[in-house]
């Protein structure tokens, strides 16, 4: 995606060819600032303060922050180190354990000495996957919103779409994933206007969705998150489509805090919602979602704090609730599958049940 006229992937490989670059996603949409990891412990951090958010980047991230490891030390003890390190940092995203499970198996067969290139490498040839995986999934979800347009009495009317949170190139390696086929549709001459969910605590909709679908020139409107509903009612939403940082194979999906809700109210305006995700937010071994997702409880002062840029241009924090108020700040809630319309996926579009994704997926039947 563009920032500027200029392309960029949320994360890339230097040409010192050891290190690796990331937007710090902590600074926007006030600060565009670029920062350089060179070790894993450096990886780990960016994962665990946000500076990199979304399941797949995450992904991208540690496998890249195991590549880094090996430069210090490809020992086997080593090896476990950083994995567990990285494993440590977020416990939702499911990609975060994929990209380790796939990184660590590959380099223990090999010997010390090749550990460090072949993880770059493999490093590259996750990321560029990534790329194509989510190119795919917009492709699939373009069908949906042209459908939509199509059924439109005035081809001039937008085809009104409701994300919440980040599921854009930001959360990505590149194109995203509720966002890519918001994207493609844009790109398509579709006229679409998303309506934006702020987002709390965290403001990702506000500070990431708003920055990048104004960099692709995409109509939208931010709107608090109690919004949704009273639109829905008067028929100012015609799909609502999210992200998931992990899908059960029952068709339970995870995503930001709110979205439950948002299915909710879809569920009873007769909206159709879907979520789209990459194969590697599927979790396989996780049956019932609802009752056997992690979810993650982050620090109280996201929730009593909002940080914000002051009127002398600097970035602040500013404290909005009473002194000493006890606050709970759980980042995450699961949408049971009967309130999902469909699955967007790299493979297609299927029912959010185990039998709908198997049919995707026929390889996980073995």
């Amino acid at each position: 995606m563009n920032v500027n006229g200029k392309a960029y992937r949320s994360i890339w490989l230097n040409p010192d060819g050891c290190s690796v670059s990331i937007i710090d996603q902590t600074l926007l949409p006030h600060r565009f600032e670029i920062r350089v990891l060179n070790t894993v412990a450096e990886a780990a951090e960016a994962i665990s303060t946000m500076r990199v958010r979304g399941a797949p980047l995450i992904g991208a991230t540690a496998a890249y922050g195991i590549a880094m490891a090996m430069k210090e030390d490809s020992s086997d003890d080593a090896l476990d180190i950083a994995a567990n390190a990285l494993l440590a940092t977020r416990p939702t995203a499911v990609n975060l354990r994929w990209a380790l499970t796939r990184v660590v198996g590959e380099l223990l067969p090999l010997p010390g000495s090749a550990r460090q290139a072949v993880a770059f490498e493999l490093c590259r040839r996750i990321c560029d996957e990534d790329v194509e995986i989510n190119f795919r999934i917009g492709n699939h979800g373009l069908g949906l919103i042209r459908s939509l347009w199509e059924q439109k009495q005035h081809p001039g009317d937008p085809v009104y779409i409701l994300t919440h949170c980040n599921a854009g190139w930001l959360a990505t390696v590149d194109w995203g994933t509720a966002l890519a086929p918001v994207y493609q549709a844009h790109d398509a001459g579709i006229p679409v206007h998303v309506w934006v969910d702020e987002t709390r605590p965290r403001n990702q909709g506000a500070a990431l969705t708003c920055w990048e679908l104004s960099a692709h020139g995409v109509s939208h409107d931010l709107i608090v998150d109690n919004a949704g509903g009273h639109l829905m009612q008067h028929g100012k939403v015609d799909l609502c489509i999210t992200g998931t940082d992990r899908t059960a194979f029952n068709g339970d999906v995870c995503n930001k805090v709110g979205t439950y809700l948002k299915a909710l109210a879809a569920a009873d305006n007769s909206v159709p919602f879907y979520v789209a995700l990459p194969g590697p937010t599927i979790d396989w071994e996780m049956a019932d979602g609802v009752a056997g997702i992690p979810i993650e409880e982050r620090d109280a002062a996201e929730v009593t704090t909002v940080s914000g840029r002051l009127e002398n241009g600097e970035i602040a924090s500013v404290q909005i609730a009473p002194d000493g108020v006890s606050a709970r700040n759980l980042a995450f809630d699961v949408t049971p599958a009967r309130l999902v319309t469909g699955l967007v996926t790299e493979r297609g579009v299927c029912n959010a049940s185990e039998q709908g994704l198997k049919s995707l997926y026929p390889e996980q039947e073995q």
